[in-house]
């Protein structure tokens, strides 16, 4: 098999039953937040929500949304596919339909899902279908997976805002994000958590449009 035809068949969304079977147990993970010190997976403060976001590398992905003032919390895992605890291995083979992801617990008397998605869009290229940058794979898909009617609805204005803008920039192309409900959270393991704050010069593979987000300009919403 040639390189080509081995970076289209991680391109293609496998069917579910020729998906990796997986495991029972979670891999081990990271009990602390690297840069917080917080615990990794909670308690939250009362009125703490949830956003889960795929944009490509999570490494890079994940360091943008600790970054935002209001966030209180970020992990990678693996998210939208068919496998059970997946490993970073299986999820890069491209046999478990899985995305990068990041959960993000934010205040949201502090930052809003609007600014949260304004954040997201600015910050890879939805554009790219199977890929982020030199990146090839389901693996890198963009995603949105709501939790509700509300985030849904958010996340479709955003997606139309935002392809407006694309386009009277003079960027033709289509914006390929999903939205979805959002799936099971599979934690990534320890060695990915805040990657980018352990390794500072680590690889970070995001780019945007350089075209700006309509939207999350004005005040907090209300959630």
């Amino acid at each position: 098999m040639s390189i080509l035809d081995r970076l289209l068949r991680k391109s293609e969304m496998p069917e579910q039953g020729a998906a990796l079977p997986g495991r029972d147990t979670p891999a081990a993970t990271a009990e602390k937040h690297y840069v917080t010190g917080e615990s990794l997976k909670g308690p939250w403060p009362q009125g703490a929500r949830t956003a889960l976001f795929g944009l490509g590398c999570f490494w890079g992905a994940e360091r943008r949304f600790w970054q935002a003032d209001g966030v209180l919390g970020t992990a990678v895992g693996y998210a939208g596919g068919y496998t059970p605890n997946p490993t970073y291995e299986e999820v890069c083979s491209g046999r478990t339909g899985h995305n990068e992801v990041v959960l993000v617990t934010y205040d949201p008397a502090r930052i809003s899902f609007e600014q949260l998605l304004k954040l997201f869009f600015e910050s890879h290229n939805p554009t790219q279908g199977m890929r982020q940058g030199n990146d090839v794979g389901t693996q890198y898909r963009s995603g949105i997976y709501v939790d509700g009617p509300e985030q849904r609805q958010a996340a479709e204005r955003a997606l139309a805002a935002y392809q407006t803008a694309l386009n009277d920039a003079g960027v033709t192309a289509k914006i390929t994000t999903e939205i979805v409900d959002a799936p099971e959270f599979y934690y990534a393991e320890a060695y990915h958590q805040q990657y980018l704050a352990k390794n500072p010069n680590g690889y970070c593979g995001l780019g945007g449009t350089g075209v700006s987000c309509p939207i999350g300009l004005g005040a907090v919403a209300a959630e």
